[in-house]
C-alpha cells in the first residue's frame, strides 16, 4: 500500500517495546490517527525530534489490512515547540491543547477548522503568556464540538441575560438568571460574556499583546472546562495543572 502524506500535529507518544513508539497524531488528511513508529528511539534520520508532543510535522504513514494501528514511516519537522523557551506554564498550556484534541476528536474524522485553530493557538503559545491562547482554544473547541449552550438567555425561564447577572452549575447545560440559579452555582461576569462575543468575531492574533492575567476570564474557563468534562465524562488532567499555576 502506498504511503499517505499529510500535515499533522503530534498529540502523544508512548514507549512500545524496546525501540518503538505508539503515537497519536492529528492529521489534516484524516483527523486523529493512532500508529506505531518502528525503531523511533533509534532512528534520528526518520524521526529525530519530530515525535515530541505538539510538534507540527509532515507525516508519512500507511494503513495495513486487518491492523488497527497505522505504520508511521517517517516525519519531517515543520515547526517544533522546542524551538522556543519552554517554561513550566507554557509546557502545561501546550499539554492542555494536546489533551483537549486527543479527548475531543473522534478517530479518522478530518476537521480542517480544528486543525487550523490548533496551529494558530500553538503559534500563540510561543511566548510565556498563556492565558489568552488557552481561553481562546477552550472556547472555540467547546463551540466546534457542538457543546457550547446558548449564552444570551436563562435555560430555566428563557429570560434574556443581556447585561444582567448570570450563573452556571457543573450539572447544568447553560446559564441561569439570579432567580433560577441552583445551589452551589458560580457567577460568570458580564465582562467575560462580552469577551466571548469578541473572540467569536476575531482571530487569535487580534488579541496578541493584550494584558491577560490569570484572573481575566477565569470564570469563563471554569464554565468551559465543566462543560467539556461533563461531555467526555472524565477529568482533564491538564485543567487541574493549569489551575495550580500562579500568575
Amino acid at each position: 500500500m502506498a504511503l499517505k502524506e499529510s500535515e499533522a500535529i503530534v498529540l502523544r507518544s508512548y514507549p512500545l517495546r524496546e525501540a518503538d513508539l505508539l503515537v497519536t497524531f492529528f492529521t489534516r488528511l484524516e483527523g486523529k490517527v493512532h500508529g506505531v513508529a518502528r525503531s523511533a528511539k533509534k532512528s534520528k534520520r526518520r524521526f529525530g525530534g519530530a515525535l515530541e508532543p505538539l510538534t507540527y510535522v509532515k507525516a508519512y504513514y500507511e494503513d495495513r489490512e486487518r491492523q488497527e494501528l497505522a505504520r508511521l514511516d517517517s516525519c519531517e519537522v515543520l515547526e517544533s515547540p522546542l524551538a522556543f523557551e519552554v517554561g513550566y506554564p507554557r509546557a502545561v498550556a501546550l499539554a492542555h491543547v494536546g489533551e483537549l484534541l486527543d479527548e475531543l476528536l473522534p478517530d479518522r474524522d478530518a476537521n480542517d477548522t480544528v486543525f487550523r485553530l490548533a496551529l494558530s493557538v500553538i503559534a500563540g503559545l510561543r511566548g510565556p503568556e498563556i492565558w489568552m491562547p488557552v481561553t481562546y482554544f477552550e472556547l472555540w473547541m467547546t463551540r466546534l464540538m457542538g457543546y457550547l449552550p446558548e449564552l444570551l438567555e436563562c435555560i430555566v425561564c428563557g429570560r434574556t441575560l443581556n447585561g444582567s447577572r448570570a450563573y452556571f452549575h457543573a450539572l447544568a447545560d447553560g446559564l441561569m438568571c439570579p432567580e433560577d440559579k441552583r445551589l452551589a452555582s458560580s457567577e460568570i461576569s458580564a465582562d467575560s460574556r462580552k469577551l466571548t462575543a469578541m473572540m467569536f468575531r476575531a482571530p487569535i492574533e487580534g488579541f496578541a499583546g493584550m494584558p491577560w492575567p490569570k484572573a481575566q476570564a477565569a470564570d469563563l474557563r471554569k464554565f468551559l472546562i465543566q462543560i467539556l468534562q461533563r461531555h467526555i465524562e472524565k477529568k482533564l488532567v491538564t485543567a487541574g495543572m493549569l489551575e495550580r499555576i500562579s500568575d
